[in-house]
């Protein structure tokens, strides 16, 4: 059994522009029947980190935002706080940053609501059905909420994931802070003794009661302690810190990071009664995620856009139409590579060759069996 993905390959003309294209591609899949008037509808959208220019931008997004409403959905964009502390760590600096990025409410019909609430610890825990190490997951509350869900993905290679794209957008985006710490590590935050100012701040806002000050063995004055037992891995702690005295660590088993990632997604979806739908740009794709601060050269051309309902198969998909491109240099991409080379494993051979999504598709999330239908 294939799921169908609608492509665009980008190809427009005086009487059929991009809107117009756009139309015709969300119009294939369907989505609209199942849209009943007034329905929240949230559309998961990575902003882009202050520096990046890869991530999909805000003209891009409205014709897929107009459809939305004439199927009588109430569409707002969202997504939730980040983990490192950046433009995006809390709601406020995390909605300047969408509206430095021209995430205009007026002019996209659509508001911009951070998931997560002011400081990342507005959730909802849900279950993740079939999964072997995650049976709760800690999801953004207003995501969980909406009636609706939508994801726009960019898609791209990543540092850690090895690709970007409908599944790291939900599974990792839709989490809250103590649910990307879940995914990320088993483990509460690593302490940078050498940073800590003994301020206290993060003992203030530890609910756990994880954190607490101590004389420092070299008598220069208070540091801060942790007790692994009591950490929840909520996150909180990194954004009151200032001084990088409390970081994360990255250093975890790729393989069940993937998997934590892709039971994320699962709780995602996996309570809606409805369809959800999926766009992927696969556009401007870098070697790494839009968090990172700045855009990376190109690995390949533009390639088009894809829209499924089905999420494991526009990923599979996506992944397929990049290494099928040429690769671009200069880039990222070690020299020698030809059109139909695995571009993203090129980058991070050590990545599985699936990237997760046979995992997501054992979860019942989709197929990666997918029938690719141009426009």
């Amino acid at each position: 059994m294939t799921s169908p993905v609608y492509f665009w390959n980008l190809r427009a003309s005086v009487k059929a522009p991009y809107p117009e294209r756009i139309r015709r591609l969300l119009d294939r899949t369907g989505f609209a029947e199942s849209v009943d008037d007034g329905e929240l509808t949230a559309v998961k959208i990575h902003f882009g980190e202050r520096g990046v220019t890869s991530h999909v931008q805000p003209l891009m997004l409205k014709p897929i935002l107009d459809f939305l409403t004439k199927a009588g959905a109430r569409p707002f964009l969202t997504d939730a706080s980040t983990l490192y502390v950046g433009q995006r760590g809390e709601a406020v600096s995390h909605a300047m940053q969408a509206a430095l990025h021209g995430f205009d409410p007026l002019l996209l019909g659509a508001p911009v609501i951070i998931a997560d609430g002011l400081k990342g610890a507005s959730q909802e825990a849900l279950p993740v059905r079939g999964g072997k190490r995650i049976s709760k997951a800690f999801i953004a509350a207003d995501i969980a909420n909406a009636d609706l869900f939508v994801s726009v993905n960019h898609a791209k290679g990543h540092e850690l994931a090895g690709f970007g794209g409908a599944l790291k957008n939900i599974g990792m985006g839709s989490a809250s802070k103590q649910g990307k710490m879940q995914q990320h590590v088993s483990t509460g935050p690593m302490v940078v003794i050498d940073k800590c100012k003994g301020c206290g701040a993060c003992v203030a806002m530890c609910a756990a009661k994880a954190l607490t000050l101590a004389d420092s063995p070299d008598g220069k004055g208070k540091k801060i302690l942790l007790d692994q037992s009591r950490c929840i891995g909520c996150g909180a702690c990194f954004l009151a810190c200032k001084h990088e005295g409390l970081v994360i660590n990255w250093q975890t088993d790729v393989t069940a990071f993937l998997e934590r990632m892709m039971e994320y997604a699962a709780a995602v979806l996996q309570p809606r009664t409805k369809p959800c739908l999926h766009i992927s740009f696969v556009t401007c794709v870098t070697p790494d995620c839009d968090c990172m601060g700045f855009s990376d050269a190109c690995i390949c051309p533009d390639v088009g856009i894809l829209a499924s309902l089905d999420p494991v198969a526009i990923d599979q998909a996506s992944i397929d139409l990049i290494n099928k491109a040429e690769p671009l240099w200069p880039s990222h991409l070690p020299k020698g590579l030809k059109a139909g080379d695995d571009k993203l494993r090129a980058l991070r051979p050590h990545l599985p060759e699936d990237f997760g999504l046979g995992y997501a598709e054992a979860l019942g999330l989709g197929t990666r069996a997918y029938e690719l239908i141009a426009l």
